[in-house]
């Protein structure tokens, strides 16, 4: 499947169809009050972040809502799925940490509070094979911690804020800015360090 969020708050899904190769509408989710601005697929369950200061958790077979989580007090900018956990991030100024409790639902385990809106949230293993959680925030920096505790590692500086991240195999990640800079990063032993700049 394949998920789309709009301005209107509607999540749009399409299905991959065999006999013709490609895709199909197959429905619009409906509950969101305001743009839906982040979607992270996580086994069998679509989370998706917004506007209206939720998230909304759906089931993919039914791909109906199972429940609202209202822990946020202002924009969900990202959530992003890691083992049994999901993380949120918001201009709150909060990173949420959620578990998946006996009643069968996501409650906060960890609230990390930082002096700035957060914008996106990634994460990857380091060098020698850690989980290292990468944020940015809205001063135009990207924070690095050491989970599960949160140790700060180290800080990332742009220009303008950096609006996107995406890991890739080999120890690099990306970041992309709102100057138009797209940065490739490598993990060296003790902290990534930038390979390459691109322009727009």
């Amino acid at each position: 499947m394949l998920f789309a969020g709009t301005q209107d708050g509607s999540i749009l899904v399409w299905k991959f169809v065999a006999a013709t190769n490609g895709f199909e509408p197959a429905a619009a989710l409906k509950g969101h009050s305001a743009s839906v601005v982040t979607l992270v697929v996580g086994g069998n369950r679509l989370y998706s972040g917004s506007m209206d200061n939720t998230i909304r958790v759906w089931g993919l077979e039914t791909l109906q809502c199972i429940y609202t989580l209202t822990d946020h007090t202002s924009v969900v900018m990202s959530v992003l799925c890691w083992d049994q956990y999901l993380l949120s991030c918001s201009l709150d100024k909060t990173i949420k940490v959620w578990a998946l409790k006996e009643n069968g639902k996501l409650e906060v385990i960890y609230n990390r509070e930082e002096e700035h809106g957060l914008l996106v949230l990634s994460g990857m293993p380091d060098a020698q094979g850690k989980p290292v959680l990468i944020c940015s925030c809205n001063d135009n920096t990207a924070r690095l911690y050491d989970l599960p505790l949160f140790t700060e590692r180290g800080k990332i500086y742009a220009k303008e804020e950096i609006r996107a991240i995406q890991t890739a195999p080999g120890g690099l990640f990306f970041t992309g800015d709102g100057n138009g800079d797209l940065k490739v990063w490598k993990w060296t032993e003790q902290s990534p360090v930038a390979a390459e700049t691109l322009k727009q």
